[in-house]
């Protein structure tokens, strides 16, 4: 094998005509060592090449280039450099002893023998036991045939945050055994997506994670534990996969859901990595240069602003470039159309850790021509107290809105003082986002995500039920705001159940049918439930997967949701227009606030109730919506309309009537005769009115 200085560019490992070209950033290390490996469970290298200080190191980086290797090689690094006491308090980290995983690798190889703790103990070489990378050629001859980023504006989508592995793990699925928890067995429910009228699936993190970085006895099964940006996690490919084969199953998903119609969004980890604390494994980042990549004190230790152990120092330039490289990656070569930025607060960050209205990592993103198109969603607060939603930077980005989230669980159970806060929601929160003059999409709507109660618990339980994840109950929410309806837990008592399923059909109206971009979480469509665990974050069994028996269980849901989905796409309130800003949408849909009076709205600390008035953008609907958390009916006064210009109200949803009353199509509505309209306890009701033929 013939081995050459090779070049600092590009960053990883590529495949040339006359072999592979290796580099990797390393500021402080003393020296660089590059293993090959016959193949992932080789217990020890083939080749060993030491790089030489003068020929194979630029500035920071070390680089080689070996003729003869080609892709689908296994490899690792072993850097060496201050390590001592005082070195420590400096943040330097260095370990020889320690495989290290190239952060630009585009694919992970997991041997039989892999241990996280082996790579914890200093010292002590874990060769046997290490991750390996392992070199892919970016244009490997995968025939796309055609397939693009699909582009869809926000005004036109609906998201379904999913888990690969949960999705079709269940043997309920209906999946094949090797495909189910696979990225094939979400090429196999695609149909069931599309009768949904889901647009655009957000994936709870598929880059490659360690799945060992969970209590003893469990596993990580959620994902958010990064060890690369760039490598899709092997673990959702069939058995047998080559880790070069990896990279096809998620290309094969992706080309599939685009051929749908429906967006691939990422839940991406730029806070973090698995590499934990203080005492954490030397996997990658902190071997290779760990004052670089990562936020430290004054005395070198972790400043911890994810909640797991360490925090990424994302506006360095070398890590802000390997974020930017990551994104520009997954869009260009792979084609997704999307990301969700876990824990986004993170990123505005500085090197010393404070917030910076000016980060360069976020505007660098926010800016980028290979990103333009590509759907950025900001989770805009961070585990160390950070809170920037509706004022994170950037014109690109929208934000899960976490403040709507919570005013519509308040609403819903009854909470006191809250009609005022539930009319900024179904308006798209203008105040939240500056003074609506944000586009109408700029809010994520949702009432539930992974990271909490399912839809089902939420109104079955008061308290979460965390003890299956061995952390005595301590993790997790407290603040769940929630309502078991009177009982804790699951019940057969009839009339508590139907209260429950009403309950369930106001949070999912609500949030599909107020104006910003709505999300759903996998399932609640199909009353899935954890038992009351709010933070299932290890629990890959039954607790998390979806039950697909719940497709006749709770076919009233499915049908609630799939009609809900049907309304909001034909009230034409929203549409893709960038120059429209949510105050001057408002001003032309005519919305109009009530109470049970019209143009009275009750903002009192004792109201329930809340009634508005729109209409459609094309000027073919009128929209009346009337929103009851009292547990008595109520009588709404009703707009009176013009018969030149309108047709009567019909009642199109009503979550107090039973199933298949409760949601009608526009053809089958019953018309509501007289002044009022009843509203049952703890309902919600919509009327459209029709424009008269010819006119608009």
């Amino acid at each position: 094998m013939l081995v050459l200085p090779g070049s600092p560019h590009p960053l990883g490992s590529k495949p040339e005509a006359s072999g592979v070209n290796f580099s990797i950033y390393s500021k402080h290390a003393r020296a660089a060592t590059l293993l090959l490996f016959d193949s992932a469970d080789a217990p020890q290298p083939s080749a060993r090449i030491e790089l030489h200080p003068r020929q194979n190191r630029t500035w920071h980086y070390w680089h080689v280039l070996l003729a003869g290797v080609k892709a689908g090689q296994c490899y690792g690094w072993q850097l060496d450099g201050p390590n001592g006491a005082e070195d420590l308090a400096h943040g330097l980290r260095f370990d020889p002893s320690k495989l290290l995983l190239d952060p630009y690798a585009r694919a992970i190889a997991q041997p039989a023998a892999y241990s996280r703790e082996a790579a914890r103990e200093p010292g002590r070489s874990n060769l046997a036991q290490a991750l390996r990378s392992v070199v892919v050629a970016d244009h490997s001859g995968y025939d796309w045939e055609g397939d693009r980023p699909l582009h869809r504006p926000f005004a036109q989508t609906i998201i379904y945050e999913l888990h690969v592995r949960g999705f079709t793990m269940h043997e309920s699925s209906g999946v094949a055994d090797e495909r189910r928890g696979r990225f094939r067995g979400l090429i196999d429910k695609i149909p069931y997506l599309q009768e949904l009228g889901i647009t655009a699936v957000e994936l709870m993190p598929v880059f490659a994670f360690d799945a060992q970085d969970a209590p003893s006895g469990r596993s990580n099964y959620w994902g958010y534990s990064p060890l690369s940006f760039f490598a899709p996690h092997a673990g959702y490919a069939v058995p047998g996969c080559s880790p070069l084969q990896v990279l096809d199953e998620f290309r094969d998903m992706v080309k599939a859901l685009h051929r749908a119609g429906i967006e691939v969004i990422l839940d991406v980890v730029y806070n973090h990595s698995a590499e934990g604390g203080e005492n954490g494994p030397t996997q990658s980042l902190r071997g290779l240069d760990n004052r670089t990549y990562y936020l430290l004190d004054e005395r070198g230790r972790y400043a911890d602003h994810s909640g797991c152990g360490n925090t990424l120092n994302a506006n360095h330039s070398v890590v802000r470039r390997m974020i930017l490289d990551s994104l520009r990656y997954w869009v260009q070569v792979m084609h997704v159309d999307g990301f969700r930025f876990d824990l986004a607060a993170i990123l505005s960050r500085d090197e010393s850790g404070q917030p910076n209205a000016r980060a360069p990592v976020i505007w660098d993103i926010d800016s980028d021509p290979a990103l333009a198109g590509t759907k950025l969603i900001a989770e805009a607060w961070d585990a160390g107290g950070l809170y920037q939603v509706g004022g994170f930077a950037g014109d690109h980005w929208k934000e899960w809105n976490g403040q709507f989230r919570d005013d519509v669980r308040d609403f819903v159970r009854g909470r006191p003082g809250t009609v005022g806060a539930l009319a900024e929601r179904l308006l798209g929160s203008p105040r939240l986002y500056d003074g609506g003059r944000r586009e109408p999409t700029q809010s994520i709507n949702f009432v539930t995500s992974h990271d909490g109660f399912t839809l089902r618990d939420l109104v079955s339980f008061d308290r979460k039920h965390n003890e299956a994840n061995g952390e005595d109950n301590r993790d997790g929410h407290d603040d769940n705001r929630s309502w078991n309806c009177g009982v804790e837990g699951e019940t057969d008592d009839p009339q508590l159940r139907q209260l429950r399923i009403r309950q369930i059909k106001n949070l999912l109206a609500i949030n599909l049918l107020s104006l910003g971009t709505p999300m759903l979480l996998m399932g609640d469509e199909l009353g899935r439930t954890q038992g009351g665990n709010n933070n299932a974050y290890c629990q890959d069994n039954p607790t998390s997967w979806l039950d697909w028996r719940g497709l006749h269980s709770h076919a009233e849901l499915m049908r609630w949701v799939r009609g809900l989905i049907q309304i909001r796409n034909l009230r034409e309130s929203v549409r893709d227009d960038p120059h429209l800003s949510l105050g001057e949408l408002m001003q032309r849909i005519h919305v109009e606030l009530h109470g049970v009076h019209l143009g009275r709205p009750d903002w009192s600390e004792d109201s329930r109730s809340l009634a508005l008035t729109a209409t459609s953008l094309s000027g073919h609907l009128r929209m009346h919506f009337a929103l009851n958390a009292w547990w008595e009916p109520l009588e709404f006064e009703l707009p009176e309309l013009d018969p030149t210009r309108w047709s009567g109200w019909l009642r199109v949803l009503d979550s107090g009537r039973p199933c298949p009353q409760d949601l009608v199509s526009l053809a089958q509505a019953e018309g509501v005769v007289g002044a009022r309209h009843r509203v049952e306890p703890r309902s919600v009701t919509v009327l459209f009115a029709r424009a008269t033929p010819g006119l608009s």
